[in-house]
């Protein structure tokens, strides 16, 4: 579906029956990353929510996803980013979620962690430079940050993202997905072909397995940053789908 189509089925609907967007993101990022995205999508008339995931736990970010859900009426399209991949994996097993958009996310099967994922796939187990605190949490190599996640935006911008500082703790990787939703749910996927954390084979692999409808976009792992317009298209298709 075009962005004029999708954006049309979109204006045509009453914004009382529109899906709502909810955004989670990934680990070392906040909710502010997808400050761009929710300008863009808001400028459509959606309704858009960025949740902040503690990244204690698996369980804990699934939870505070819920709670969103639970205070809504009407379909949600669920967005993940990376990690958030695994959070809708299984926040969206409940609820009334219409869709599923992975953007570089990991997708966790029945029985699998994120840990046991990458496992499976030796391209997934590659990984930059990383540190655990003594309290288990898990930080990324500032030095790498750009390199790594945010290669194709401007460094002044990398850093700013850097200095987030948002780790994640290291026994969320061992928590087992039990419901996954995108066995439930439709899905699209987000592949971002000049990804270095989430290699792109990594994300073709996990959107096929799931059935997903894929878009690729040219860009690193933060596409809703460095490719903002084709980025919206993806969301928009979605939620014209949903409508």
């Amino acid at each position: 579906m075009s962005i004029s189509r999708a954006a049309g089925r979109i204006a045509a609907t009453e914004k009382n029956r529109l899906p709502r967007v909810i955004l989670v993101h990934d680990a070392w990022f906040d909710g502010s990353s997808w400050n761009e995205a929710m300008s863009r999508l808001q400028a459509h008339g959606l309704d858009v929510l960025a949740v902040s995931n503690p990244l204690q736990s698996l369980a804990g970010d699934v939870a505070v996803v819920r709670r969103v859900l639970d205070a809504l009426s009407g379909p949600v399209i669920l967005v993940g980013h990376g990690w958030g991949g695994t959070v809708i994996t299984q926040a969206a097993s409940t609820g009334n979620v219409a869709a599923l958009v992975y953007v570089a996310g990991l997708a966790p099967d029945r029985g699998e962690s994120v840990r046991s994922l990458r496992a499976c796939d030796p391209e997934l187990a590659q990984r930059p430079r990383t540190r655990a605190d003594e309290a288990g949490y898990i930080h990324f190599e500032r030095t790498g940050f750009s390199y790594y996640l945010a290669h194709d935006l401007p460094l002044i911008q990398a850093n700013v993202l850097a200095a987030v500082d948002a780790p994640i703790h290291r026994d969320a990787l061992e928590e087992v997905i039990d419901q996954p939703a995108w066995r439930e749910l439709p899905a699209w996927y987000v592949v971002t072909t000049q990804d270095r954390i989430v290699l792109p084979a990594s994300q073709h692999r996990m959107a096929t397995r799931m059935h997903a409808e894929v878009r690729e976009i040219g860009a690193s792992h933060v596409p809703f940053l460095s490719r903002p317009r084709e980025f919206t298209e993806v969301i928009l298709e979605a939620v014209a789908r949903a409508c």
